[in-house]
């Protein structure tokens, strides 16, 4: 397999490109910042993965990131499969088909790696969050409440549900990210879920809050957790003829109202949404060389859906953080699979 990896174009950028191992920690000197906003910074993109094939898988449609015990990159697509990716080269190790327990496939869109290496992962079909072993074997399934279900069991749109998935408040409470709004809501409002864990390591439905898109051809493809309480949280929408919109916001849910008692979100007195603050608009970067197949309103931009917190800068161990995002090409000549390495400060 050859990889074709892009760092950043400038001659500067590419005498200071660092060298990254294991979570994210800098090995070599300090990389060239390209300022996106005061709070974002990207260091360099890499299509060094788009449309090859590892083990006769086709590597792409990527959907979410997660750092595995061991430094790894673990690399979700949405076609079934859980990739081990080398995190300094991006080179894929290792392939794990998915199903669900009729061997079926699934639309897989959200990953954790629990603190025992089990894997949660989102299907938005129904939606489902199932727990696997690290060999893809099903363990465990959680309940998901009856109005977040795909109608006609509950008021959600297929391929319109559980796209975000996080661990938060030390691993004891899980959080997903409905992409768009329930039927009955008012467009924009998103809905997100949390589980409580138990003593026996198993999840139970509890809050829910309400979260507000930009415009309502925004969804919400990815959450990260931060250890405040805090979220990381990715808008996105597409315009044919135009391009992709990927917004990066922090997000605040610990003083927002439980939506999980109230039917219909229609902007009533009384509710508090998440309260957020754009940190970066995507497009705002610099192009550092990057094309695109199709319009856009900048060529770095492609389906950004995958979003994951590698680390943290050296002596900032609380407010600047590695993030690394990854977009899904839906196997199309036009899209890029495409890894973004930003700097955040929060």
């Amino acid at each position: 397999m050859q990889l074709r990896t892009v760092l950043a174009t400038t001659t500067a950028a590419l005498a200071a490109a660092t060298c990254l191992t294991g979570a994210g920690t800098a090995v070599a000197s300090a990389p060239v910042r390209h300022a996106c906003s005061p709070s974002v910074s990207l260091d360099r993109f890499s299509d060094a993965l788009d449309k090859t094939t590892y083990d006769g898988t086709f590597v792409g449609n990527f959907s979410a990131l997660a750092v595995d015990k061991d430094g790894s990159l673990a690399a979700l697509s949405d076609r079934s499969s859980l990739f081990g990716l080398d995190a300094r080269t991006l080179a894929p190790e290792s392939v794990v088909p998915l199903a669900d327990e009729k061997g079926a496939a699934l639309d897989s869109e959200g990953l954790v790696i629990d603190k025992d290496g089990t894997r949660l992962i989102t299907s938005e079909t129904e939606p489902s969050i199932r727990r696997y072993s690290a060999d893809g074997r099903i363990l465990d399934r959680l309940a998901v409440p009856a109005a977040l279900q795909v109608t006609p069991a509950g008021r959600a749109t297929a391929n319109q549900t559980f796209e975000g998935l996080t661990l938060m408040n030390g691993g004891r409470t899980l959080l997903a990210s409905m992409e768009y709004a329930l039927s009955g809501d008012t467009a924009g409002t998103v809905r997100f879920q949390t589980w409580t864990r138990t003593k026996n390591n198993h999840f139970k439905p509890t809050a829910q809050y309400a979260y507000r898109t930009d415009a309502a051809f925004l969804g919400v493809p990815e959450v990260q957790a931060l250890p405040d309480g805090r979220l990381l949280v990715l808008e996105r929408g597409f315009t044919s003829g135009v391009g992709n919109t990927v917004r990066l916001y922090l997000a605040d849910p610990r003083h927002a109202t439980d939506t999980s008692g109230i039917e219909n979100l229609t902007g009533q007195s009384g509710v508090r949404l998440i309260r957020k603050t754009l940190l970066t608009d995507i497009a705002s970067c610099p192009t550092l060389g990057a094309t695109a197949e199709q319009p856009q309103p900048n060529p770095l931009l492609d389906n950004i859906e995958g979003m994951v917190i590698t680390g943290h800068e050296k002596g900032h161990e609380t407010g600047r953080l590695q993030v690394l995002l990854v977009s899904d090409d839906n196997q199309n000549a036009v899209q890029t699979t495409r890894f973004y390495y930003l700097r955040v400060r929060v």
